[in-house]
């Protein structure tokens, strides 16, 4: 019955809709401009991590795609954030570490000629950045034309019609599919025989860009955005960074590795704002007292002027962040702003489709829907946004997973991103990794909510691994609710953090208890058994 109901229904509707191939296969843009008065099922605005991991998704589900790449493939996390940061995290920690006579000791291995026979050659450093990001986007841009989705160079700009965009370089305009009229009667047989309704989607990826602050001159030289530095065009032997947070911790890891003097301007009253106090307090001990860096707190950069190269100093005027009184200049010979991102939506055709922007957020709700405005805004149909510019999660791997769960919505399953099981990690050495709030966060959404809040806590010290590696610094701090044992939350500093938290995000996706934590079992000697010491602490239990 079903398959002649579905018979009768799809010759009824040869009038509205192009022709129906199963399975489809991937298509052209060629191909798809046959189908019908559209081109695409799926429209995307921006290829970064979250475009990209969209788009795989989208020809997961069969549906024909397009991204429109603006020139940038792989977007600022493979070619001028969290990839190319990696290699020069990997190549100054190398140096650290081989100059690190004492710690080498330790291990019995003596370098010849001491810590000064060690040897970098910054050009090469820089190479390597630059040859791993051109690597990864040429691999992003290959798994897309494998699967069959159209690559348009240009950026996309939205036309005010909700189902087209324009390609800013060419002009030409795309369209993705349009819906098609069809009586109650005819909407109750395409449900009974599990057919979707035809969509005109369109998802917005643009990313974001670095934010430079007002009186800050920037020419990528002396005074530089994360985009500069991540070029090392130097090695400037004293570097002012502006901000505190995952950008700027990461940089000062890199220069003073390779020889820098660092000083940090941090508009808010302590260093590592955004962190969890006691992780953060911990990483002022590790990556900062101990290293040629020291800090100003309370003070913004209110006027950098850059320098020359070798002949004139940048200077940086600083005021107090509440009086706005002159404190202090200083001279050095680079600034990097470290300053935060801000959405890469201006000029997208936002205000033609009736949305607005905060400070170029676009509001969405939690399907990734846009909405037209912050506080009390209504659905656009049939137009999403992921990634930086919605503002919930600043990671790529959250866009990614926005991306994915804005497919899933537009497939006709609802599906919600956790965003307490998004984990994060700020890649210095040692490495700080975490997922949910921050302990003082905890407290008040405790409170709040009518639970009580559990703390446990492994040390990187008592285990076997971490000192045989030399490396006994850090913790492992696990937060659950006591009445019904759920992981609230984990923050993690010491070597590998980064890799460990996911088995704390995992937890936190599916609900898992510190009960049953405490009962699996963790292979040793390895790293992870600071974390399986933390969930048999929370339950009263010992571990070796």
């Amino acid at each position: 019955m079903k398959f002649l109901v579905a018979s009768l229904l799809l010759s009824s509707t040869s009038a509205f809709s192009p022709s129906i191939k199963s399975p489809r296969t991937p298509l052209s843009t060629l191909d798809a401009s046959k189908c019908g008065n559209y081109d695409y099922d799926v429209i995307i605005v921006g290829c970064g991590v979250g475009g990209h991991g969209a788009a795989l998704h989208s020809r997961a589900q069969d549906l024909t795609t397009a991204v429109f790449s603006g020139r940038d493939v792989g977007g600022t996390c493979v070619n001028r954030g969290c990839v190319p940061s990696k290699a020069l995290l990997a190549a100054s920690g190398r140096v650290r570490e081989m100059q690190n006579e004492g710690h080498l000791s330790e291990f019995g291995i003596t370098v010849e000629g001491g810590r000064d026979s060690i040897k970098f050659d910054r050009e090469g450093v820089a190479a390597h950045a630059k040859n791993l990001a051109n690597k990864v986007k040429g691999n992003l841009e290959g798994s897309l034309v494998a699967l069959g989705v159209d690559i348009v160079e240009g950026r996309g700009v939205l036309t005010g019609k909700s189902h087209e965009v324009k390609d800013d370089a060419s002009g030409k305009v795309y369209t993705a599919k349009a819906y098609i009229e069809i009586s109650q009667q005819l909407l109750k047989l395409l449900i009974l025989v599990n057919l979707p309704k035809q969509k005109k989607d369109i998802i917005l990826a643009p990313g974001s860009i670095p934010f430079v602050p007002p009186g800050v001159t920037v020419d990528e030289k002396t005074v530089y955005t994360s985009d500069g530095a991540l070029e090392l065009q130097s090695v400037p032997e004293w570097v002012a960074i502006i901000g505190s947070g995952y950008i700027g911790l990461e940089f000062s890891d890199v220069y003073t590795a390779l020889g820098s003097e660092v000083t940090f301007i941090e508009a808010l009253p302590n260093i590592m704002p955004t962190f969890d106090k006691e992780i953060a307090k911990m990483a002022e001990r590790l990556l900062i007292r101990d290293r040629p860096i020291d800090y100003r707190t309370g003070v913004f950069a209110s006027e950098v002027t850059p320098g020359i190269p070798g002949e004139k100093p940048c200077t940086v005027k600083m005021i107090d962040a509440n009086t706005k009184e002159h404190v202090e200049t200083l001279e050095v010979d680079a600034v990097m702003v470290a300053t935060g991102r801000v959405p890469n939506t201006k000029d997208m055709g936002l205000e033609e489709c009736g949305v607005e922007t905060q400070r170029g957020f676009v509001a969405v709700n939690e399907k990734m829907q846009v909405l037209t405005k912050h506080e009390g805004g209504e659905v656009v149909e049939g137009l999403w946004c992921i990634g930086d510019a919605n503002g919930k999660m600043m990671l790529a791997h959250a866009a990614s997973a926005q991306g994915i769960s804005a497919i899933e919505n537009i497939s006709g399953r609802s599906h919600v991103v956790n965003h307490d099981a998004i984990p994060a990690a700020c890649f210095t050495h040692p490495e700080i990794a975490m997922v949910g709030p921050t302990e003082e966060q905890a407290i008040e959404r405790a409170e709040k909510e009518g639970w009580t809040l559990g703390k446990s806590q492994g040390n990187f010290r008592a285990n076997s691994k971490a000192l045989a590696e030399l490396e006994g610094n850090g913790i492992a701090k696990v937060l659950y609710n006591k009445d019904n044992g759920k992981v609230v939350a984990v923050h993690i500093i010491g070597i590998h953090a980064a890799d460990l938290i996911q088995e704390c995000a995992n937890a936190v996706a599916a609900g898992t208890t510190v009960q049953e934590l405490s009962m699996m079992v963790h292979t040793h000697p390895t790293l992870c058994e600071v974390l399986d010491e933390a969930f048999k602490g929370a339950v009263g239990m010992s571990a070796h």
